[in-house]
């Protein structure tokens, strides 16, 4: 089998899959890592260095490219395997009982990455879009945590957001599982370490997540 049937197999796509996701996951961390600046509460001052450096080195940029090109394999891959799996079982089998036989976050992961694709899009046009346009228009200033503030001063704005937190949760606790034993790592003394450490990363994250639009929606922040 050469590279090329190897990616486009079903082994091969669950393969990839579980390497973006696990790169994905790493990113969030950063990512979380980097808004949870906010919460200084020194008026977005350490949170606009943050950014600004981000936006500006060049090692940053170029990884960049890497994060945009894994997170449109992981959606393709991702789509491909959902697509596949229900053209494989058009009709569901006379005495199937999928919730004895697996997790409703499980079966529903289609409908999740759906939700958490319109997620991202509407992210990336609030906050990615305006910081590139004045990178790449002139260097322009460009305040992020003053456009957090009034892109969280919507009320449904936020509502989205939280249901968009609520998405990634169940996604992240069930692919961060899936991508370990998807590589292999599937083990009875392990398994059970791995979907802890996946439980608690899930929560801090979208914990983190969660509160950054509530906190400026409540003005617990300057």
């Amino acid at each position: 089998m050469n590279w090329k049937h190897f990616f486009t197999s079903s082994i091969g796509r669950k393969f990839t899959m579980g390497l973006s996701g696990i790169f994905l996951i790493l990113f969030l961390i950063v990512h979380a890592g980097i808004n949870s600046c906010i919460f200084l509460n020194d008026h977005g001052e350490t949170f606009n260095q943050v950014a600004r450096f981000m936006s500006h080195n060049w090692i940053m940029r170029f990884l960049e490219i890497g994060l945009f090109a894994t997170l449109v394999l992981h959606i393709i891959q991702g789509l491909t395997l959902w697509y596949l799996n229900k053209k494989a079982r058009p009709v569901d089998y006379a005495f199937n009982q999928p919730s004895k036989n697996s997790k409703w976050y499980s079966r529903s992961m289609g409908i999740l990455g759906t939700l958490l694709l319109l997620f991202i899009v509407m992210h990336l046009n609030h906050f990615y879009v305006g910081t590139k346009i004045a990178l790449y228009g002139g260097d322009k200033p460009h305040n992020l945590y003053e456009e957090m503030q009034e892109v969280f001063s919507n009320q449904w704005v936020v509502v989205l957001y939280l249901v968009g937190v609520i998405a990634l949760f169940w996604h992240l606790y069930h692919g961060f599982q899936s991508a370990f034993h998807t590589l292999g790592i599937n083990h009875k003394k392990y398994t059970p370490i791995i979907n802890c450490a996946g439980l608690t990363y899930a929560v801090i994250i979208c914990i983190l997540f969660a509160l950054m639009p509530i906190a400026m929606f409540l003005h617990w922040l300057n």
